[in-house]
């Protein structure tokens, strides 16, 4: 159909990092037709999201297991150990439980925004990973503002908790929507300006550019107060104890999702742990050097990544295990009044010692 190469498609692959231009320009000089290419691409971004996706689901059901685990081993109990060897199909089996359990609407809800937010919540929760690098060159978008990307996506889900308070027609679970929705704003702006701060110090707001910056030296070791604030408001925006106060419990029943069963329970499940384990990426791509080795002698490479992101996660599982649950009035003091005022103080004295140095 094309003879010459669509004036669309040379403004696309000079203004974008999505195509690899030397290679499109190499694959037109052979003359391969446009459609052909443009198919292959296809394909290939749809195998590289499948690579993705269906490992983060997998690790998340082993997640839910080995927090289980891990738990009953800090409370002298046992776990689950019925269900294969050890109780690892235990997850599994939650999960059929969940997708064979018959759904239910409340008369007075609101039914396709009940409907639409644990989808939205779970679609959000997946497309995060779109800008994660897992290697030099193994990411499925490579941005430029990929720093800001994360965060706006995250920023994202508090839509779908939103949205599930409000069309419950519940106050418990519009209770815990708005603390929600308090929370995670709260928590958001001193995680930003903790990104700024690593982001001047890496020069790049692109998340492989940040990665390879520390191939030396970790962000961690200069940065070791945001280091600290930073995986506090993690725990804090993934709605983790002792910051669970949207799902309180002793208050709330069950928080924003008290009139949801079946799968929809599980979409803000599977958000909620696979949100851990986003976060806790971050904080090893941000902080640890992402896929760099922390022995000059091995080689990098992806399971330095998850091998950080794997403590991190049994950091969010000792969390729970240990402290008690904060007050709202605490939580919202200790974001406003002691993080902001120390992120942007870090990042303010991080701008003037590099401006000064350089």
């Amino acid at each position: 159909m094309f003879k010459t190469m669509p004036s669309f498609v040379q403004r696309k692959l000079g203004n974008t990092h999505s195509f690899n231009t030397m290679s499109f320009n190499t694959q037109w000089q052979y003359n391969i037709p446009f459609e052909s290419y443009i198919y292959d691409h296809i394909w290939t971004q749809i195998i590289q999201i499948l690579c993705t996706l269906v490992p983060l689901l997998l690790a998340v059901a082993f997640l839910t297991y080995a927090e289980r685990k891990i738990m009953a081993s800090m409370q002298r109990r046992i776990g689950p150990s019925v269900w294969g060897l050890f109780g690892v199909l235990q997850a599994f089996i939650d999960g059929l439980k969940l997708f064979v359990k018959e759904p239910s609407v409340p008369s007075t809800a609101d039914q396709p925004l009940y409907i639409w937010a644990p989808m939205l919540t779970f679609i959000v929760s997946q497309i995060a990973w779109a800008a994660i690098p897992f290697g030099e060159t193994n990411v499925i978008s490579d941005l430029t503002y990929g720093a800001f990307y994360l965060l706006a996506v995250s920023s994202v889900g508090v839509y779908g908790i939103l949205l599930a308070g409000w069309a419950s027609n519940s106050k418990y679970a519009f209770l815990g929507c708005c603390r929600s929705v308090a929370q995670m704003i709260s928590y958001e702006l001193p995680m930003g300006m903790i990104i700024l701060t690593v982001s001047i110090c890496a020069g790049s707001l692109n998340i492989a550019h940040i990665v390879s910056s520390q191939y030396g030296v970790w962000f961690a070791l200069a940065l070791w107060p945001q280091l600290f604030i930073w995986f506090i408001c993690t725990l804090a925006e993934t709605n983790r104890s002792p910051f669970d106060l949207p799902e309180a419990e002793a208050e709330l029943v069950a928080g924003y999702n008290v009139e949801y069963g079946a799968m929809g329970f599980a979409l803000f499940f599977i958000a909620e742990y696979a949100n851990m384990i986003f976060m806790s990426t971050q904080s090893a791509l941000f902080f640890f050097g992402g896929d760099s080795s922390p022995i000059t002698l091995l080689p990098n490479g992806c399971f330095w990544l998850w091998f950080k992101t794997f403590i991190f996660l049994f950091l969010f599982v000792w969390v729970r295990a240990t402290l008690p649950r904060y007050r709202f009035d605490m939580l919202m003091r200790l974001g406003w009044k002691v993080f902001l005022p120390y992120t942007i103080a870090g990042f303010l004295t991080c701008a003037a010692c590099l401006y000064a140095i350089y």
